[in-house]
């Protein structure tokens, strides 16, 4: 029996139990919820007040303090949402909700990134427009999401897609395209500053000509080095049976697309490309102040990659040099031979029209001459993805390029291959290799029989000759070997002693330098799609590229017939993209006058559009100010929601939700536009995002046939030990929930039987925020029942009259009470919502087991206590209790010290037997209350490290076993 199927058999339906007149049923339920969602909206319950206009002359409002919370953007799906959806949700609604009730002017709403891949191809498919489709798929998220009852200001709501949001995110790209990185001031700076310094004479250009020596195509070439977004001829992934370039991450191991199985090659074209590297010190060194997971911060590091060397010039006859960075330098005298990416701008260079005559023949791949080998090799390593290329278990290719360098300590003759396994967007796209001391250089000189030299000396045993090695011999700790020339001796140094004097000696001679390397790479800002932000980017005659002028924005996306780039034969990869846009004659050429002086003039509209992570690059920003058409934002309006303040030197929104999947990418690009803004002088907060919070997933189980087809999870039955569907055995695996593997339960469903709250209760319920839960829809009832008990302890279900009196409540209770403030609000403060829930069902079950009417004093703190949690029945009994105006903006309970303290003892905590925490506990803790407590300690989270809980053994106070 399935999960769902079993709820119904277990628990009569919620929708459905014979009921008292007046019981807390799903029917009441959905008429509370409905109303009170009504009211809410139709009063402006959620809305903040900005400190102009809404606050300005208004000293109350001014001195509360703000809050603003954030969820990461929701993708509008035509699938619409699961139940695993809305948990960040819920627990940021919460967590507002808590807020406001501690004095907080809070801001918080949720629009949408609503451009996209999966719109597009939608509209491939059916024809219809994409923003029809996206426009759909919103109406119905909102509809699930209000049913929730989340508390958001919805006259701040917005889509990525609404062309007054886009002319925003096109006026950034402008700012962008107008500003360079000034390493002096260690800023962004506008272009026109570098113009000004050509100009004088300051800086001089390239080839040392007055810039007014210039023509226009030249000074666009001059300051296209500098800008900070650009063009480039960029190496990507071009795959032509969809017409498109796509990001590393669509790209399969196997170098074939992830949508539609293509072929994916390896080509140069002009892209347009964010200049992030520039703030690769930045963006590291600002990660400290963020109260950020170590884990999220660790992924941005490593990322980032910096990484401490030199630069190495190795001179390869009239070709110039190939430039290396090596973070051992120290081994230069160990350098045998070098290894250039396929793609290097060198190799055509160097190539000779015949092989040398001390070539080996394993170094020819068989080919005539290096010209064809080379050719063969490049079509070769096109076919792959970086990540394919890196693999290191797999067998080490190249071929020599038929030249050789000179190692610059030795001067001896290197050879220079060409080997998938270097690629270009790494260092310098070509490095020295020390076969001795690094094992992928040790596999390749094993594999085409180059020589090795020890520069190292083995500290394990090993003798000096690496002919007799298994492997390469890697230490920092050990001392130099056969590296003294005339010129310079390291034998005897220890390694951070040898770079430093090998750094100095490569200086000296102009070969060379100290410097720092960063992984990351700029970040690549085209695609060949239709469904996306157009550039505001004309081309001239020249080819020259101009930002159109603010008053030209937004540029609007326009009417096409065709939503699908041009596809090509899958296995020919010397084709170019021909987006969509670029079919739009009438629109791609025009005349303009931009404003320059220079009259109407024609030009060429740029034809790709921006990525999908454009849009929320900088979307906190118009949550501040989203009806704002003269300005991005009003600077006392960010100033006030987001400026730096104590213990937020960087300023930042003050909670961000969301998962751990976009630890990199969207963090970064946001962490970029934010510092980028603030340079020029735009907003005052450097990061845009001051603490950040990854919630854990909900999963469901799996199951599938003997094909490892998934089947519907609602048409399975569990009977002698194992899963049946349709009378065939299947297996169950705990994974993802989702429509694909037909598992999705959605909120709807569980609103329909339980009511929101319920639904809101459970999942803030199930465990800690931040670790991943198996869903289980026959344990919502627990949670149904808690809101019933609640309902009974004020309201009478016969007669539906209050049963509150107004006398005093019994130490006991008064005690019990205070505790659960006291210890409810560190929990919401601290996110820790599953034990605040525990600690509410600890004190209504005292107030059931007490029996009798409850004292108003209790009745309406335990009102004000699940009011964040469950906002409707707690709305529905505040006004039944003879109040006027909403529960949102009431005063959260404060306990009183005197009623708090109690003995304590401690509790050993068990997991797999074995003690794992101690905790200091009340004497008189509840089993409920102390599970829950344990199960959100960290130390306990850590050691269950993901595994299935199977029993929870409670002796309270002094006993906890967990079972895995």
């Amino acid at each position: 029996m399935s999960e769902t199927n079993s709820a119904a058999a277990e628990t009569a339906p919620a929708a459905t139990e014979t009921a008292a007149p007046h019981r807390y049923t799903a029917a009441m339920a959905a008429d509370i919820e409905a109303r009170w969602q009504d009211v809410w909206a139709a009063e402006g319950t959620y809305e903040a007040p900005n400190p102009t206009g809404d606050l300005a002359g208004d000293p109350a409002l001014v001195a509360r303090p703000k809050k603003f919370i954030m969820d990461m953007f929701p993708y509008p799906s035509g699938a619409g949402l699961h139940v695993g959806h809305p948990l960040g949700y819920i627990a940021t609604d919460v967590f507002a909700r808590h807020q406001r009730m501690t004095g907080h002017n809070v801001l918080h709403t949720l629009g949408f990134d609503a451009f996209g891949l999966p719109a597009e191809q939608y509209a491939v498919q059916t024809g219809t427009h994409p923003r029809a489709s996206t426009e759909a798929n919103m109406e119905n998220m909102k509809v699930q999401l209000r049913r929730l009852g989340l508390g958001h200001d919805t006259r701040r709501s917005f889509a990525t897609i609404d062309p007054d949001y886009y002319r925003w995110t096109q006026w950034i790209f402008v700012q962008i395209f107008n500003s360079w990185y000034d390493d002096e001031a260690d800023k962004a700076r506008p272009i026109d500053e570098l113009v000004a310094q050509f100009e004088s004479g300051r800086r001089t250009t390239p080839d040392g000509r007055p810039w007014s020596a210039l023509d226009a195509v030249e000074r666009a070439d001059v300051l296209g080095e500098y800008r900070l977004a650009y063009t480039s001829d960029a190496p990507v992934n071009w795959c032509p049976g969809l017409g498109t370039v796509l990001a590393n991450e669509e790209v399969t191991a196997e170098g074939r697309s992830e949508r539609g199985n293509f072929p994916v090659f390896k080509r140069k074209l002009r892209q347009w490309n964010m200049r992030i590297t520039a703030y690769a010190d930045r963006l590291l060194a600002d990660l400290d102040a963020l109260d950020w997971p170590d884990a999220i911060k660790a992924q941005q590091r490593n990322w980032i990659g910096r990484s401490e060397g030199a630069r190495v010039d190795f001179p390869v006859g009239d070709a110039g040099a190939i430039t290396v960075f090596t973070t051992r330098q120290d081994t230069l005298f160990g350098a045998t031979y070098m290894v250039l990416s396929p793609e290097h701008e060198l190799v055509e260079r160097i190539v000779p029209a015949a092989w040398p005559a001390d070539t080996h023949a394993v170094w020819t791949g068989g080919h005539a001459t290096p010209a064809e080998a080379v050719d063969a090799y490049r079509k070769q390593a096109a076919s792959k993805s970086d990540v394919e290329r890196q693999a290191e278990a797999k067998d080490k290719t190249g071929v020599f390029t038929g030249a050789y360098a000179t190692n610059p300590v030795s001067g001896e003759p290197v050879p220079v291959f060409i080997a998938d396994y270097v690629l270009m967007g790494y260092g310098t796209g070509a490095i020295m290799a020390v076969p001795a001391h690094d094992s992928r250089d040790f596999a390749f000189a094993r594999a085409f029989e180059l020589p090795m030299r020890c520069v190292v000396e083995p500290s394990d045993g090993r003798s000096a000759d690496p002919a007799e090695w298994d492997d390469a011999f890697a230490s920092y700790d050990a001392k130099l070997i056969n590296s003294t020339s005339d010129d310079i001796a390291l034998d005897g140094l220890g390694v951070a002693d040898a770079k430093a004097r090998i750094t100095d000696w490569l200086a000296s001679r102009g070969i060379g330098e100290g410097t720092v390397n960063f992984r990351l790479r700029d970040w690549l800002f085209s695609r060949q799609r239709y469904w996306g932000e157009p550039f505001p980017i004309v081309y001239d005659e020249d080819g020259v590229a101009h930002p159109l002028p603010e008053s030209m924005l937004p540029l609007e996306l326009p009417e096409v017939d065709d939503y699908s780039p041009r596809t090509f034969d899958p296995d020919y990869a010397d084709t170019q993209p021909e987006p969509p846009l670029s079919r739009k004659q009438d629109w791609v050429d025009v005349e303009l006058d931009l404003g320059r002086g220079e009259g109407v003039r024609r030009y060429r509209r740029e034809t790709n559009t921006m990525p999908n992570w454009a849009g929320s690059c900088w979307y906190e920003l118009r949550y501040l100010d989203p009806h704002n058409s003269e300005k991005l934002v009003d600077p006392a309006i960010e100033q006030y929601w987001m400026g730096p303040r104590e213990g937020q030197p960087h300023g930042g929104v003050d909670l961000y939700v969301g998962g751990a999947e976009h630890a990199v990418l969207h963090l970064l690009y946001a962490r970029f536009w934010s510092k980028m803004l603030f340079d020029l002088g735009h907003i005052s907060s450097v990061e845009p995002f001051h603490k950040l919070y990854n919630q854990g997933m909900i999963q469901a189980f799996v199951y599938r046939d003997s094909r490892g087809i998934a089947v519907p999870a609602t048409e399975v039955e569990e009977r002698d030990g194992g899963y049946w569907h349709q009378g065939a055995k299947v297996t169950r695996v705990l994974g993802k929930m989702g429509k694909s593997l037909k598992n999705a339960v959605t909120p709807d469903e569980i609103c329909a039987e339980y009511g929101a709250d319920t639904l809101r209760l459970y999942e803030m319920a199930m465990g800690p925020l931040d670790v991943s839960r198996p869903w289980d829809t026959r344990a919502v009832v627990g949670q149904y029942r808690l809101l019933q008990r609640l309902w009974r302890n004020v309201v009478d279900e016969t007669t539906g009259e209050v049963t509150v009196v107004d006398t005093e409540p019994g130490e006991e209770t008064l005690r019990a009470l205070h505790k659960a403030v006291d210890g409810v609000a560190q929990d919401m403060a601290g996110l820790r919502f599953n034990t605040a829930i525990a600690k509410v069902t600890e004190l209504n079950n005292h107030l059931t087991k007490v029996g009798g009417p409850v004292s108003r004093t209790v009745a309406e703190r335990l009102v004000l206590l699940v009011a964040p949690l469950a906002p409707h029945i707690a709305e529905e009994l505040w006004r039944r209790l003879g109040h006027t105006d909403s529960v949102v903006h009431q005063d959260f309970p404060v306990a009183d010290p005197a009623y708090v303290v109690d003995d304590t003892v401690t509790c050993v905590v068990q997991v797999k037997g074995k003690v794992k925490a101690r905790l200091e506990v009340p004497a008189s803790i509840s089993d409920a209350e102390l599970e829950a407590l344990v199960l959100g300690e960290a130390a306990v989270v850590v050691a269950v490290g993901g595994a299935t809980i199977r029993k929870v053994i409670v002796r309270a106070p002094k006993l906890v076993n967990i079972v895995v």
